[in-house]
């Protein structure tokens, strides 16, 4: 079967594919091995973790789509609640010892997110096995036209600096950098401003 970079809607049903997927994308990402530092379990965990957020939250108040290798979730102005109080019970049970870091960490980010209306890139992630391919690509397209042609901008956090370029080429800029307590990553608050059809 080929693969295809063509940025599908993705269903509860595909919550088993895209958290394999999440979970090999972000082995390496500095904010996910600070909340998951061991090795040996970090991948189980991950996928956990990709679960509990997609099937709870992204896939029925978001966008989320996904290729063949690759998904994204994206939350317009009107998605972006704190999660319920379920969801976040699940999240500390997978976190263990690191829940209070990582509500430490969600409320200080918070506390940065931009007031006026926007869409947030929550997360992308595309298998490192397809990397070089075009479909994290194809995904960032898909949801900026979406962005564009609602006339938002769009906001993201970055805890890897060797994204920041990438996130450039497609208008992002950075707006601010911070640092997580409890000794954590930094992060990049990224700002995109709305473009016309014209602009892309």
């Amino acid at each position: 079967m080929p693969i295809t970079n063509t940025p599908q809607t993705a269903t509860v049903d595909d919550a088993p594919v895209i958290s394999r997927i999440l979970a090999h994308a972000f082995d390496d990402d500095p904010m996910m091995r600070w909340f998951f530092p061991d090795d040996a379990s970090r991948e189980t965990a991950l996928g956990r973790y990709f679960t509990t957020i997609f099937t709870r939250q992204y896939v029925r108040q978001g966008v989320c789509e996904r290729t063949d290798a690759a998904a994204a979730f994206w939350a317009p102005p009107e998605a972006q609640g704190v999660p319920d109080a379920e969801t976040v019970q699940e999240l500390t049970d997978i976190l263990g010892d690191r829940a209070q870091l990582f509500g430490e960490a969600v409320e200080t980010a918070s506390k940065h997110t931009p007031q006026e209306p926007h869409w947030s890139l929550a997360l992308i992630g595309a298998d490192p096995a397809a990397q070089g391919q075009g479909q994290g690509g194809a995904l960032l397209r898909s949801g900026l036209a979406k962005a564009d042609a609602a006339g938002l901008p769009v906001y993201l956090e970055s805890s890897k600096a060797s994204n920041i370029p990438v996130y450039e080429h497609f208008g992002f800029a950075v707006r601010e950098e911070l640092q997580l307590p409890g000794g954590g990553p930094v992060l990049w608050g990224m700002w995109r401003e709305p473009r016309r059809p014209a602009d892309s």
